[in-house]
């Protein structure tokens, strides 16, 4: 099986943790915000290249594209090349998934943020034939209130490039039932929900994802510890949306031995693999197969489910989820 000609679906994928490196540097450059610097020597900056010793070292990385995300030209940019990279091998349907209210430093309007990032979404399809979605993300330490407002501003782009719901940051001190308002509204206003949850441990954090109305679970690693829980994943099918490689550098599993994602598919979870953040992670969908297949001793068969997993999982509409359902058959 050659993973890297192989199609490929990608449902967890932070749209501000993939700039590509030499973008960055190229538009931090001409803001004046890095100087005397090689762009090796930035690529040690702006990705982890080796061990990554904890998850403030994992995050600091995500200074450099907050830094450049901030015009429209930069925001249509950075969305292009995200999805032509992917297509470069063989992603065929993507959902990237970015917080609005962080890139108002330089006075940018919400609508403004939004067409941007659909005009260069709707730029790739033209180009690569690659299916592209967004799933807005409401930050968890923000008062509630901002976060109802971001569905609120993101409903009328709903079915315009629009599908999902999230939130992210502190899981552990911001629990996801503190926002049950905004995904109560988000709900009936007609996103689909992720919640990230799970991934530094707290179990109860996927099971009031759970009750907020989630499709699919960002990361859910911490399921592992509840067969209860594990056996509502599989009958309600609720996706994971794993993302190993991250996983592994933020240490979201004290050995990566025990990371659950071959238990989770034996016990018929609906598991999906993932990048997180291609360049923060330096990682791509062939090198995150690849190592499950190495690390994990998932098989061809695993692989073809976890797509299979990914088709049926995804938040496109009913011809575009047609369309990759048929390209993951015809394997």
């Amino acid at each position: 099986m050659n993973i890297e000609r192989l199609p490929k679906i990608e449902l967890h994928c932070h749209l501000d943790g993939c700039v590509r490196v030499e973008t960055m540097y190229e538009l931090l450059k001409e803001q004046g915000d890095i100087e005397n610097i090689e762009l090796e020597d930035f690529r040690n900056l702006a990705s982890i290249m080796g061990e990554c010793n904890s998850l403030i070292e994992y995050l600091e990385r995500f200074k450099y594209p907050g830094k450049v995300m901030q015009t429209k030209e930069n925001l249509e940019r950075i969305t292009y090349e995200v999805l032509e990279d992917m297509h470069r091998e063989n992603v065929v349907y993507a959902e990237l998934r970015f917080a609005p209210y962080l890139h108002m430093e330089k006075g940018l309007s919400f609508d403004e943020i939004m067409e941007s990032v659909i005009k260069g979404m709707e730029r790739a399809r033209e180009s690569f034939d690659i299916i592209g979605n967004l799933i807005l993300i409401a930050m968890r330490h923000e008062d509630e209130e901002n976060s109802i407002n971001v569905a609120k501003q993101g409903e009328k782009y709903l079915g315009k490039g629009v599908v999902g719901f999230d939130i992210a940051g502190n899981e552990a001190d911001f629990p996801p039932k503190i926002h049950e308002k905004a995904f109560r509204f988000a709900k009936e206003a007609g996103y689909k929900i992720t919640i990230h949850a799970g991934e530094t441990g707290v179990v109860s954090n996927i099971y009031d994802a759970i009750e907020l109305g989630a499709d699919r679970i960002g990361h859910g690693i911490a399921a592992i510890k509840d067969k209860l829980l594990m056996e509502k994943l599989a009958d309600e099918k609720i996706a994971l949306e794993m993302c190993p490689i991250s996983n592994m550098q933020t240490k979201s599993v004290e050995n990566m031995k025990d990371y659950p994602i071959k238990t989770f598919l034996d016990k018929d979870i609906e598991v999906t693999i993932n990048t997180d953040n291609r360049t923060v992670s330096n990682t791509s969908l062939t090198k995150e197969i690849e190592f499950c297949m190495k690390e994990f001793d998932l098989n061809e068969t695993d692989i073809l489910k976890v797509l299979e997993n990914s088709a049926n999982a995804s938040f496109a509409n009913e011809d575009d989820k047609n369309k990759i359902k048929n390209i993951i058959r015809n394997i």
